[in-house]
């Protein structure tokens, strides 16, 4: 029972931090607010600084790090492994991805709808799984390579469902939603760029997940951070969506939060629940099968996509749901869980079993000709 109710709780933890992040970030670009020096009211359009604010809370799983490995020292038997020395500049290549592709998801998710930005993300399952054939040498079976079709047809018919609904406001118009559509795919090319760093050159090193959320972090958040500094001279007209037309006004953000500080209240939810999804995150990876995970991603997308409905911010389109449902299956195939459906009938189950006791048997066979007979 007490397993039972542990899961559970895991599996609750892991659905809300999923979708809070998202939410939070669309919570705060729905606000409009006067800017500095009394200029008219605009929506608060700025993706680079909630990008710092999320490696802020990445940045403190560091914090979370040393307080964990503190406690754990204190005891008469400490549990964690000792630290390791490593290079942390390792960490420096993924974090200028990170910083990169996350930059850019904060601008799609100003262009597009919230629904379509979270179904749209599944575009990465394509390009780590080519990627990882390409740089790491693995070799992706039948059924990867049919997840991965899948994927790309579901993103059509989502891009598709942006496309010809006739749904979109002002704020969003069509060329702004399909730009928004096309950045988030090119964020999630970053991304996958990202994870293949971060398997060749930083996981052998053996660091702990939230320390190493916790180096990404401080690199990105450093970084952007200086690099706003020169984004408040860049002119990128409408593009930049504030009264100055750079690239990022953070000095109209502050200002805009001064005057609405239900800004600062969304932008805080932004950075705690990214702090607690990537802690959380580490520890209920543990606790729940890879079917689990799976299930709660698309409930993420299913709740994501309701609220979004509820409040207004976009409204119903099928196309949505045929995409949806086409993606979910991509990954399904991809990440190999209909395997778990066909070990249940007799006859596949039998298979399967004669195909490991024949893998067993070759194993076996190539180990015992490979020992020396001196040996």
């Amino acid at each position: 029972m007490q397993a039972t109710v542990k899961d559970c709780r895991s599996q609750y933890a892991a659905l809300w931090l999923h979708a809070a992040p998202t939410g939070n970030t669309g919570w705060a670009d729905g606000f409009r607010a006067e800017g500095c020096n009394g200029s008219q009211k605009h929506s608060f359009n700025h993706p680079f600084l909630q990008a710092v604010g999320m490696f802020l809370g990445e940045v403190s799983c560091l914090a979370v790090f040393y307080m964990i490995l503190c406690h754990d020292r204190r005891r008469t038997e400490p549990q964690m492994a000792p630290v390791r020395k490593f290079n942390s500049f390792l960490f420096l290549p993924p974090a200028l991805c990170d910083m990169t592709a996350t930059s850019i998801m904060y601008i799609a998710l100003n262009l597009t709808s919230a629904s379509s930005f979270q179904m749209l993300r599944g575009a990465v399952v394509i390009f780590t799984g080519l990627f990882s054939v390409a740089f790491l040498g693995r070799r992706l079976i039948t059924s990867q390579w049919i997840g991965i079709f899948l994927t790309i047809c579901g993103l059509v018919v989502v891009g598709l469902a942006d496309f010809v609904s006739g749904n979109h406001d002002e704020k969003h118009k069509l060329s702004q939603v399909l730009t928004g559509d096309l950045l988030i795919i090119i964020a999630q090319i970053i991304v996958a760029i990202q994870m293949v760093l971060e398997e060749k050159f930083v996981y052998k090193h053996d660091v702990h997940p939230l320390q190493a959320v916790g180096t990404e972090g401080m690199f990105g958040f450093i970084i952007l951070s200086l690099l706003l500094i020169p984004m408040y001279y860049i002119p990128v007209g409408s593009f930049g969506g504030n009264p100055r037309g750079v690239l990022e006004d953070a000095l109209d953000a502050f200002c805009q939060i001064g005057i609405k500080p239900l800004i600062f209240l969304a932008l805080l939810g932004n950075i705690l629940s990214i702090a607690f999804f990537n802690f959380a995150g580490i520890s209920v990876t543990k606790e729940i099968s890879a079917t689990t995970r799976m299930v709660l991603d698309s409930l993420r997308t299913i709740i994501i996509w309701i609220v979004s409905l509820s409040v207004g911010w976009e409204h119903f389109h099928g196309l949505q749901i045929l995409g949806f449902f086409i993606l979910l299956l991509g990954a399904a195939l991809y990440n190999g869980l209909h395997k778990l459906f066909l070990a249940k009938l007799p006859w596949c189950r039998e298979r399967m079993e004669e195909d490991f006791e024949r893998n067993r048997l070759l194993t076996e066979n190539k180990d015992s000709i490979n020992v020396s007979p001196c040996n």
